[in-house]
C-alpha cells in the first residue's frame, strides 16, 4: 500500500487541493507501522512546494 499512495501522490502533486485530498487518504489507508517512512518519503520529495500542508496533516497526526 505504501508504494501505491506514493505513486498517487507524485501523479497529483501538480495540484495543491488534489495533493492535499490524496495525502489525507494515503494516512487513512496506511498501516501505523508504515507512516513514518510515508512522513519521511514526504518532507524528503514535497516540503519545498507543499510545506505546510504536510505541517497541517503529520502535526495533526503526532499530537
Amino acid at each position: 500500500m505504501l508504494e501505491y499512495v506514493k505513486t498517487i501522490l507524485t501523479k497529483v502533486s501538480f495540484d495543491k487541493k488534489l495533493f492535499e485530498k490524496e495525502l489525507r487518504k494515503a494516512l487513512n489507508l496506511l498501516m501505523p507501522a508504515e507512516i513514518q517512512e510515508f512522513k519521511e518519503w514526504c518532507y524528503q520529495k514535497f516540503s519545498r512546494k507543499y510545506q505546510p500542508v504536510l505541517d497541517k496533516y503529520f502535526v495533526a497526526l503526532a499530537g
